[in-house]
């Protein structure tokens, strides 16, 4: 049984070294290149960071990004995606909030640390590593060390590391006029979800899986090591092409995707723009939403037009880790204005209508949703007020 995220692709690794984990255009790296890269990073970060410190990763969504996290899970550190497209402002109060140790780092950003670094106070200012290659036009910004500084270092796999109960990664949710939550998220919760989602999806070795999400934005880490978990291709899908309906199709055309999975505003353009064609995506065995409501017209679109996929809408917020509740649609609804229900919790989820004592509902009654189970996580970082009044106890629950 797996404990720990960076096991996933340990494992597959020695199974299956030739496989390949990762396509980012014309990149296509193995469970084995990956691995490597990722053990010998950690064990550069290692020398530098204590159980439970805190790596940021300013990174665009690629393999860098992606062996930096693993890197940080095998040091037994916690990782944080910060979005390259925030603006400064932003990505300040999250560095200030989790007191990130060392940045990774790619020459894209050196526009983005020149504004960013001088607003910190020298005592919060990350150590700074290069990914990939150092830039050229650094200047002033002082790199503590780079990638290429663990060439020489073991590639073998790197005992240790975090599990379990211990946080994995913060995502740091809102805060784009106030001040960012950061949601502590422990190895189990994903790996529960993983569990229950691979073997629910059906998802295996011969999947080919989108991973279209921001790394900041918790759908991707079900992308990730979901696909980790099953032995599957990851297609990381590059954010310039939410522009392009046309593109973004091709892609999906290109790439011959078995799964998709996003927030459903983007399946939503693509049918704006009548961008898919009657029995297009041969390959494509399901197609998954989440973060929000799937307008039923477009809804109806996409299933007409795809008939040969499953349709499945996931709900749940970031606090419980990706989803907790799922809903099958089997076809394509008739009532233009129903809305598609947030369906039955996921196995190891439970689902509860409260009302003003947190007690349960009868059904037809009104209130608010409760979620509870082996994906909710550790509450918010360094919020003890905020995490007591949303993290709570509930009475005892009827079966």
């Amino acid at each position: 049984m797996v404990g720990s995220l960076q096991d996933y692709v340990t494992r597959q690794a020695e199974r299956r070294p030739q496989a390949t984990a990762l396509v980012d255009g014309e990149v296509r790296e193995t469970y084995e290149v990956l691995e490597a890269r990722a053990s010998r990073l950690a064990r550069l970060l290692r020398e530098r960071v204590g159980r439970g410190d805190r790596i940021g990763l300013l990174l665009p969504k690629s393999p860098a990004a992606i062996a930096g996290m693993l890197a940080s899970l095998k040091a037994g550190a916690v990782y944080v995606p910060l979005d390259p497209e925030s603006p400064a402002a932003r990505l300040e109060k999250i560095l200030r909030a989790a007191e990130c140790r060392i940045l990774l780092a790619s020459p894209p950003a050196v526009p983005l640390l020149r504004q960013l670094l001088p607003r910190l106070d020298q005592a919060l200012r990350p150590d700074l590593l290069w990914m990939d290659e150092a830039p050229t036009d650094a200047g002033d910004l002082e790199a503590t060390f780079r990638e290429a500084d663990a060439a020489a270092l073991s590639s073998e796999p790197l005992p240790g590391g975090g599990g379990g109960d211990d946080p994995a990664h913060l995502l740091f949710t809102s805060g784009s006029t106030g001040t960012p939550k950061g949601v502590i998220v422990a190895h189990r919760n994903v790996i529960g979800f993983t569990r229950w989602a691979n073997a629910y999806f059906g998802v295996t070795e011969n999947d080919r899986v989108s991973c279209h999400s921001p790394l900041a934005f918790d759908l991707s880490t079900w992308d990730l090591f979901g696909g980790f978990a099953a032995g599957a291709e990851v297609h990381l899908v590059p954010p310039q092409l939410n522009l392009f309906p046309g593109r973004l199709v091709d892609f999906i055309r290109a790439h011959r995707l078995t799964q998709w999975f996003s927030v459903p505003s983007l399946l939503a353009y693509l049918a704006r723009f009548d961008a898919v064609q009657p029995g297009d995506f041969p390959e494509l065995k399901r197609i998954i939403w989440c973060g929000e409501v799937f307008a039923t017209p477009a809804l109806r679109y996409w299933m007409e037009r795809v008939p040969h996929a499953s349709f499945t809408n996931l709900y749940g917020p970031t606090e419980t880790t990706i989803a907790s509740s799922y809903f099958a649609v089997e076809a394509p609804p008739l009532d233009p204005s129903a809305a598609v229900p947030i369906g039955r919790a996921c196995d190891g989820e439970t689902l509860h209508i409260l009302g003003p004592d947190l007690e349960s509902l009868p059904p037809g009654e009104v209130g608010e949703i409760g979620i509870g189970g082996a994906g909710v996580t550790l509450g918010y970082w360094r919020d003890p007020d905020r995490t007591g009044a949303a993290f709570v106890s509930l009475p005892s629950q009827p079966d």
